[in-house]
């Protein structure tokens, strides 16, 4: 495991969020592996919120997915959420991340598109369109 990893792995459960992300994965009855660069991938989550096929919070890829489902790009893509957790002090990051939200609902009326932590973390590799402001869109006649 590289340094960076040791040190994102060390970080977010002294700021909270590895230990939340372990608490959720507990409550919705997620089966917990040991995955690489530091994360745990937590499969068979229960709960319907989120939506999103995958989530992270701290080093826990959360998914309702089987096992073999974090792979690739959506994992590398979780992975830079992990950094994000990081880089944001922990738990700081969920308020953060509903305000991107909202304002990715009101310059494109998508939850991802311009919410700025799905943009770090690499759209495409999260399985996210590229949605244009809505200035930006043509009105069809």
């Amino acid at each position: 495991m590289r340094r960076l990893h040791r040190v994102r792995r060390t970080v977010n459960y002294i700021n909270l969020a590895t230990p939340l992300g372990l608490l959720l994965a507990r409550l919705g009855r997620a089966r917990v592996a040991t995955g690489p660069d530091g994360l745990v991938l937590a499969y068979g989550y229960r709960f319907r919120f989120p939506i999103a096929s995958a989530f992270t919070v701290g080093n826990v890829v959360l998914t309702k997915h089987e096992e073999g489902f974090l792979t690739g790009a959506l994992l590398r893509h979780e992975d830079r959420h992990a950094s994000q957790y990081m880089l944001c002090v922990g738990l700081p990051m969920l308020p953060l991340y509903v305000v991107a939200v909202a304002v990715s609902m009101l310059i494109c009326g998508d939850h991802a598109s311009w919410n700025l932590f799905e943009r770090l973390a690499n759209l495409e590799d999260g399985n996210y369109a590229r949605r244009s402001p809505w200035w930006f869109r043509t009105k069809s006649p």
